[in-house]
């Protein structure tokens, strides 16, 4: 259930000419591509070249462009050179779109489920650090390809249990992973849960982005195993991952942001907003609170704010052709708003803002208390579960809570 990545990619040719050759040589590109950046350690080189992407790629799939955030169709019946190119590519691919209510060639409105750039795959099996032997629970299993290379590198001693929402999606993959031959056990259930039933697991990956993280899956981890999972919050869709180690007593897990990444959001964490008419009815723009902002809107985006105001969601409007552009926060447990109107060549946006919350009082604030902590970015930044559920954001060290 991985989704396109923030990250950037080259898209390859969609005309290659294909021959056996022609495709070790191009499995044989993407593996130097992915050792060079140093996404693919050695130890999971043997489980790049058993297992491959390929075989774990429906017929009719739809590479997505970084660059022009679009995405296109590629049947494999139709054009099997232009599909061959893409899965040996280093590209993340849309499998599904709209909870698979889409039907057709052409692209759906919502992507569901994907199957991740190859480099972000192997930089977050890099971050698990599994070893062989050891017991691991995927939460999200996608095409199957993921939990395919995991059970490769745990052998036959090891075990692999994978969980996905989506019957469709864990039917699929579990049909790929029964012909690559790779034992694993996969489930259609919520991963929210984890899977009590074979626990405790030295390592838990998740692979679709999350806003609360359940203590279910510490609690289904062994005392010094790793949690790693997409984090982020409502303000944005910005994540990154947290590598969380469970402490000796098992009661807690804790650890840093590793990376920045955007996956495809947990269908039970998937954001309900309030309309906008709920909380800027007609007139609320001339009955609110008017004050005036320096802070640059390219400061207002990003992962790390998120952090700072919580329970807030933010949209930014499009740049008009007079070059103002309004950007709004709206309050997550009430109905708190606050909009700043921003225009070109303008040092200075007007701000509205109205509520039990003045949330624009508390973006100034937060981005203040940032600067003074010298900027800091994503890898900074960690998060600690404790027993009582609590998700709690810390600085430079786990005594550092926010």
């Amino acid at each position: 259930m991985t989704p396109p990545t923030t990250q950037q990619t080259a898209q390859p040719t969609a005309h290659a000419v294909h021959s056996g050759r022609d495709v070790r040589d191009a499995r044989d590109e993407l593996r130097r591509l992915l050792l060079g950046t140093g996404a693919l350690e050695p130890a999971w080189v043997p489980a790049f070249d058993a297992v491959r992407r390929s075989d774990f790629l429906p017929d009719v799939m739809w590479p997505h462009d970084m660059a022009t955030g679009r995405s296109r169709t590629v049947d494999k019946a139709r054009d099997p050179d232009a599909w061959q190119t893409y899965a040996d590519s280093d590209c993340p691919i849309v499998t599904q779109w709209d909870d698979g209510a889409h039907n057709g060639p052409e692209p759906g409105r919502s992507f569901s489920s994907s199957s991740s750039m190859p480099s972000l795959v192997f930089s977050m099996l890099a971050d698990l650090d599994v070893r062989e032997g050891q017991r691991v629970l995927e939460i999200g299993t996608g095409t199957g390809w993921n939990a395919g290379l995991l059970a490769h590198r745990v052998g036959v001693t090891g075990s692999v249990v994978t969980l996905d929402v989506d019957g469709v999606v864990a039917t699929d993959a579990r049909a790929a992973l029964q012909r690559a031959g790779l034992p694993v056990r996969v489930l259609h259930r919520d991963g929210y849960l984890g899977f009590p039933e074979r626990a405790p697991y030295d390592r838990i990956i998740v692979t679709c982005g999350v806003r609360d993280i359940p203590y279910a899956w510490v609690e289904q981890t062994a005392p010094g195993g790793i949690v790693l999972v997409p984090w982020g919050t409502y303000y944005g869709p910005a994540e990154a991952t947290a590598r969380l180690v469970v402490a000796e007593d098992g009661r807690s897990a804790s650890g840093p942001f590793t990376r920045p990444v955007g996956f495809m959001r947990m269908r039970a964490q998937r954001l309900v907003r309030r309309q906008h008419a709920a909380y800027v009815p007609p007139g609320a723009m001339d009955r609110a609170d008017v004050s005036a902002t320096s802070l640059p809107a390219a400061d207002l985006d990003g992962f790390v704010t998120g952090l700072l105001v919580r329970d807030v969601t933010h949209v930014a409007d499009r740049e008009r052709e007079d070059g103002r552009r309004a950007v709004w926060l709206y309050g997550l447990s009430d109905t708190s708003w606050a909009a700043a109107v921003f225009h070109n060549g303008r040092k200075q946006a007007k701000v509205y803002q109205s509520g039990p919350r003045r949330l624009w009082d508390e973006l100034e604030a937060a981005h203040q208390w940032w600067e003074s902590r010298g900027n800091p970015g994503y890898d900074r930044f960690g998060l600690t579960v404790d027993r009582n559920g609590r998700t709690r954001v810390w600085l430079d060290d786990p005594d550092g809570l926010l």
